[in-house]
């Protein structure tokens, strides 16, 4: 399908902004349920149902969202999730029970859930591999901000305007990424066999146990006792998925695609490696304001410089892997985030607040690299018929990092609580100590990339290493 230098142009901002949406809103809420639970009535407890039901309505639609794709085509699938979360999100902001206001939550789930996989898919359809690279940087970056500048827009909301505003503010966004998608978007469709409800089941069911699992593992809601029972169960349908995946001709997600190298060690590396990026947007305010004793607000405001080195390392992130190459470079920065993390184990109430400012951005600007380097080796080597569902597993990794770093860190903190001595302050310092531990041996996942894998994705990688080849063996 032939696309127009505009729709080139403009599909990367598009799939962009739906990352940005998608991100911010898991993160913005948080913030404001104390608020919304006053304003109705309820608990704040009771509240977190509001974070769970959009999350498992997320998790269970995102393993079928390719499929829609390739059936009804890429802008048609798009158009209609933003119009679901749009819809979701003005319901939300006119709720007046907590009932109706989950309900709306699971609205805005469902159109979240096709919203980023769905542009993705039509980036990578649209794109040559040397140029997906580049691309993907830049998608990539609205999902460090989002959950950055979540907490701070939330409080800054709840505190000036309402919390009816944290939702009326994706309207407006919404609608003016729907008029622009449908003049630019490609309508791209896949090859596609009938709808696998039997592994749609199985699959999606699972992934939300497993997630809703996470959900209350991280302390996020008062049954925490139900969590292992959760995960127990989530990991048997997904079992389950995998011999009915065998056997079934045209599965909802192939399993077949974990035969590529590079797409494997990209998973497996996303998984590990965001057990400690994911934990930094709900790990550094606490510390902040319960161990230091700083206000919310200014907590807030501290994540901005991790949001600035994000940003900013977009700019050289390509010429980052095009100097050393995917493996050396995963590796390194991976590297470099854990010992980042291990390091703010130093911050103490004496220490200025401005001198966390320096290693803030420095942790974004690598998280950003790094975020670039993963997402474009998982997909880059990925043939037409796994596209789908390669872009289905990574919506899903991505969208599980959130609740896989709270719920970790939120577990470590408690049990240094329960069983060392000390203050509240050493048990975080003490937190990150693991967690950045645990992200130094995640690099090691990226030693069984191959020294030419991703050279493909790099136009003039492979020449220059051939010719370097050539001038060390003439020597």
């Amino acid at each position: 399908m032939r696309i127009s230098p505009g729709g080139m142009a403009g599909l990367p901002l598009i799939a962009a902004a739906a990352f940005f949406m998608q991100a911010l809103d898991a993160t913005i809420l948080n913030t404001a349920l104390p608020a919304i639970a006053e304003s109705l009535g309820e608990s704040p407890l009771a509240m977190q149902m509001t974070v769970v039901g959009y999350t498992l309505t997320v998790a269970l639609l995102i393993p079928a969202s390719g499929w829609f794709a390739d059936r009804f085509g890429t802008r048609n699938v798009f158009l209609f999730a933003v119009a679901l979360f749009v819809l979701g999100s003005l319901s939300c902001a006119l709720s007046g029970s907590l009932r109706m206001l989950v309900l709306s939550r699971v609205i805005q789930g469902i159109g979240g859930a096709m919203m980023m996989p769905v542009a993705r898919l039509a980036v990578l359809r649209a794109f040559p591999r040397e140029k997906l690279v580049a691309v993907l940087n830049f998608i990539s970056i609205p999902g460090l901000v989002g959950p950055v500048v979540g907490p701070l827009l939330g409080g800054a909301l709840v505190t000036y305007a309402g919390w009816h505003w944290i939702f009326l503010i994706n309207i407006p966004v919404g609608l003016a990424g729907m008029l622009y998608a449908w003049r630019i978007m490609p309508q791209f469709t896949g090859p596609h066999g009938p709808f696998d409800f039997t592994g749609f089941a199985f699959f999606g069911l699972g992934l939300a146990l497993f997630s809703g699992g996470l959900e209350l593992f991280g302390g996020r809601a008062e049954s925490k006792g139900l969590a292992p029972f959760l995960l127990l169960a989530g990991v048997a349908l997904l079992t389950l998925y995998a011999r009915h995946a065998r056997r079934n001709q045209a599965p909802l997600i192939r399993l077949g695609v974990f035969r590529i190298h590079t797409f494997r060690v990209g998973i497996a590396g996303n998984v590990v490696s965001r057990l400690g990026t994911g934990c930094m947007p709900y790990l550094m305010p606490l510390m902040l304001q319960v161990g230091l004793g700083h206000p919310a607000l200014t907590a807030g405001m501290m994540m901005a410089p991790m949001a600035l080195g994000s940003l900013t390392a977009k700019t050289f992130a390509v010429r980052v892997l095009r100097r050393f190459g995917y493996r050396n470079t995963l590796v390194g920065v991976t590297a470099c985030i854990g010992l980042m993390i291990a390091q703010f184990s130093l911050q103490t109430p004496s220490l200025p607040l401005w001198m966390l400012i320096l290693p803030m951005i420095l942790l974004g600007m690598a998280m950003s690299t790094q975020f670039t380097a993963m997402n474009s080796i998982t997909l880059g080597d990925l043939a037409q018929e796994h596209v789908s569902t390669g872009n289905s597993l990574l919506a899903v990794t991505q969208q599980l990092s959130i609740s896989f770093g709270v719920a970790s860190s939120t577990a470590v903190l408690r049990l240094f609580n329960a069983l060392a001595p000390g203050s509240l302050l050493d048990h975080f310092h003490e937190t990150f100590l693991t967690v950045g531990g645990v992200t130094l041996l995640a690099s090691l996942v990226f030693l069984f990339l191959r020294r030419g894998d991703g050279d493909a994705l790099l136009p003039g990688r492979g020449e220059r290493r051939a010719s370097s080849g050539k001038q060390r063996s003439s020597r």
